[in-house]
């Protein structure tokens, strides 16, 4: 396959928004003791909404938000599937399965991807790409494995939990079919106007939900947390899910769905200064697996 202008412009694009939401992932760490998960997702959704606001009202303008309905139903679906949704299911399974279980289960997500694309949308059958996803999925449950070993109020599963485990595979599914969705609603329309779209569908999306936590007996939030959170939100939620979007508009939904599963690895530097973990050798290969496996998935030769 040759690699054009486009697709290393949109791998470049990709990368630069997985390593801000890599970086944002390590401050919601630090914070996890002090403010629960479904106040972060909100918070962020919340916090990218004014600025995908702003940011249309002086790019494209606000009449580049009204799109057909079609459009934004698919655009609509993608994000209440994957950051909705997905991530919702993700916590639950997170809690009754632990991360260790969990998260390689969920991030087989490019995998499932890859064919979705091929199948749904006739994208060609390479290979190489195939194989390039599934070695970066085997380097990402690697680093994650040694990051969340390095905590010290991980979770280890007692006993076998099918809920958990299905709620880890669903989530897989629904992250892969939002991300192909994506693909098929933002061809020809402006990113930033179709991420504003997602954000309004998020953010209302978020509303019950929060709610619902609340009722639950969700703890509250401190102050130093939620500055800490809103600032990583609008790096890692804000411009991240634009880059993320673009990227998507780009290079496609197998490309970037390896691409974006890549963010632990960039959080690597930051656990290791900020969080004093330790760069263990099981990482160190984990990192090579991602490296190798994002280039065969973007040559795709």
């Amino acid at each position: 396959m040759q690699i054009s202008p486009d697709l290393i412009l949109g791998s470049t694009i990709g990368l630069i928004g997985s390593a801000l939401y890599g970086l944002s992932i390590v401050v919601y760490r630090s914070q996890a003791s002090e403010i629960n998960p479904v106040a972060v997702s909100s918070i962020k959704m919340w916090i990218a909404l004014p600025f995908m606001t702003i940011l249309t009202l002086f790019l494209p303008g606000l009449e580049a938000a009204f799109l057909p309905m079609a459009t934004i139903m698919l655009l609509s679906i993608s994000v209440i599937l994957g950051a909705v949704i997905g991530d919702t299911i993700y916590l639950w399974s997170q809690e009754r399965i632990g991360v260790s279980y969990a998260f390689p289960i969920a991030m087989s997500f490019p995998i499932i991807t890859f064919f979705l694309t091929v199948w749904f949308l006739e994208e060609p059958l390479i290979l190489s790409r195939l194989a390039g996803a599934i070695i970066a999925v085997i380097g990402i449950v690697l680093i994650s494995n040694e990051q969340n070993r390095n905590q010290e109020n991980s979770e280890t599963p007692t006993k076998f939990d099918i809920f958990g485990i299905l709620g880890a595979i669903a989530t897989a599914f629904l992250y892969a079919i939002g991300t192909t969705v994506l693909q098929v609603g933002i061809e020809g329309v402006d990113p930033i106007a179709g991420n504003l779209i997602r954000m309004i569908v998020g953010s209302i999306a978020f509303v019950p939900i929060v709610a619902v936590a609340h009722l639950g007996g969700m703890r509250l939030i401190t102050r130093k947390a939620t500055v800490r959170v809103i600032i990583a939100g609008f790096f890692g939620m804000a411009v991240g899910s634009l880059l993320y979007v673009t990227a998507v508009a780009m290079v496609g939904a197998a490309i970037m769905s390896v691409i974006a599963s890549t963010a632990p690895l960039f959080a690597i530097p930051v656990s290791v200064l900020m969080l004093k973990e330790k760069l263990t050798s099981v990482a160190g290969i984990g990192i090579i697996a991602t490296i190798v496996g994002v280039v065969l998935v973007v040559v795709g030769f």
